[in-house]
């Protein structure tokens, strides 16, 4: 059963995120909806959606090569992400003028605004995030695969 293990890898990877995105753009949407004046989110989005399945697949891609060879945990593996994909995704937002970087913590759309505390507590909130992400959902897409 080795025949695509690359796009076999892909695709566990890819899974995982667009159902998640698919959720919370369906919540965004109902809460738009709801209320008048909650902010623009869906442009910020745009980034995600293209970014975030494709890094999910491609590093799920990357740990089927490197697992012969270096065996770390798959959770471990995932949790090392964010750092590869938050500065990308930063990089693209505010170069569109999305967000901007100030002294004291980020502007959105010139209207919203996240502290320096906030934004420190942010990366871990991530990070265990994306652990379970990997350890429970890629995890359990790989092995339906026959990937792990």
């Amino acid at each position: 059963m080795n025949r695509h293990l690359y796009l076999r890898a892909y695709m566990a990877g890819v899974a995982v995120p667009s159902v998640l995105l698919l959720i919370g753009v369906s919540a965004m949407m109902i809460m738009r909806s709801m209320y008048y004046d909650f902010p623009p989110l869906e442009r910020l989005l745009i980034i995600p959606l293209a970014i975030v399945p494709n890094a999910f697949g491609l590093w799920n891609m990357l740990y089927v090569a490197l697992r012969p060879r270096w065996h770390t945990p798959i959770g471990l593996h995932g949790a090392v992400l964010p750092f590869f994909v938050g500065p990308i995704v930063f990089a693209i937002l505010s170069s569109l003028g999305y967000i901007r970087l100030t002294s004291s913590g980020i502007v959105v759309f010139e209207t919203e605004y996240l502290s320096t505390a906030a934004l420190c507590v942010f990366p871990f909130f991530a990070i265990a995030v994306y652990y379970l992400l990997w350890k429970y959902a890629v995890g359990f897409l790989n092995r339906v695969q026959g990937i792990e």
